[in-house]
């Protein structure tokens, strides 16, 4: 039966065990992806709905300021529906999975982590979940309008032809960018848990921080637009704040209780 390696009491593991629990973790992950898809499989239509909504949304929004504008969605070729059909559930899985998967990274950095360090890990991990939905839910929000600048580009009178398997993993990697972006804080803090980073090195780092948080929000959101742009650079930069004061109160308590040991 697959199982995790044995940890010692002192969280320390051999290599060969490491990629043990890293085939055990990734595994658990994919099973419950591709059980959480077989349901979605009953939902397939409604699910692609969900699915084409921001880019019919576009069209619209493309047609109505360039009239006579030629937008179609196809399958490339015999296979192309076929695709189609297992991706669409299986996107859904991934995505309605994440509690699943979130929490096999997190037992997988776990076993380095002492006991007070495992229940603080374990409230992120928490923090998590509803925080990469979050950023999902934002991704899909802006989606549409994207999408329409992007079709803005198509020069007049000239047909427009999206492929439908293309069109879902480019979604599927804007929700990601999105979904993965507001797991910034849950990162920060857990590399301060480990000692790597501190609140007042966040604190010097903040300007830069936020600089960056706009540049990412600039490359990875379709539209062009400095509002589309905001939507996913504001919220990174609060959060990172947030994460910078979770991050001083953890350093004084740490710092604390080493007082209080000496």
């Amino acid at each position: 039966m697959l199982r995790p390696p044995e940890i010692g009491e002192d969280g320390s593991m051999e290599l060969i065990d490491h990629l043990r629990e890293l085939r055990y973790r990734v595994i658990v992950s994919m099973v419950a992806v591709l059980m959480v898809a077989l349901v979605c499989f009953i939902f397939f239509n409604q699910l692609m709905a969900i699915a084409f909504a921001p880019i019919e949304q576009a069209i619209a929004m493309y047609k109505a300021t360039s009239p006579g504008a030629q937008v179609e969605i196809t399958t490339a070729n015999l296979t192309g529906g076929f695709s189609l059909f297992m991706k669409v559930p299986i996107i859904a899985g991934f995505i309605l999975s994440c509690p699943i998967w979130l929490y096999q990274v997190w037992a997988f950095i776990a076993p380095g982590l002492i006991a007070t360090e495992k229940r603080a890990a374990m409230r992120f991990l928490l923090s998590a979940i509803p925080l990469f939905l979050a950023g999902v839910l934002l991704g899909y929000w802006i989606a549409p309008k994207g999408f329409a600048v992007l079709l803005q580009f198509n020069p007049p009178g000239v047909l427009n032809l999206n492929d439908a398997n293309q069109f879902l993993t480019f979604e599927l990697t804007l929700l990601l960018v999105f979904g993965v972006s507001f797991l910034l804080p849950v990162v920060l803090v857990t590399l301060n848990s480990f000692g790597i980073v501190t609140g007042a090195g966040l604190a010097k780092f903040r300007t830069v921080a936020i600089f960056l948080c706009f540049l990412f929000a600039a490359v990875a959101t379709p539209s062009t637009d400095p509002i589309s742009m905001s939507v996913l650079a504001i919220p990174m930069s609060l959060l990172y704040v947030i994460a910078e004061i979770i991050c001083r109160r953890a350093d004084k308590r740490r710092a604390a209780a080493r007082e209080t040991d000496d």
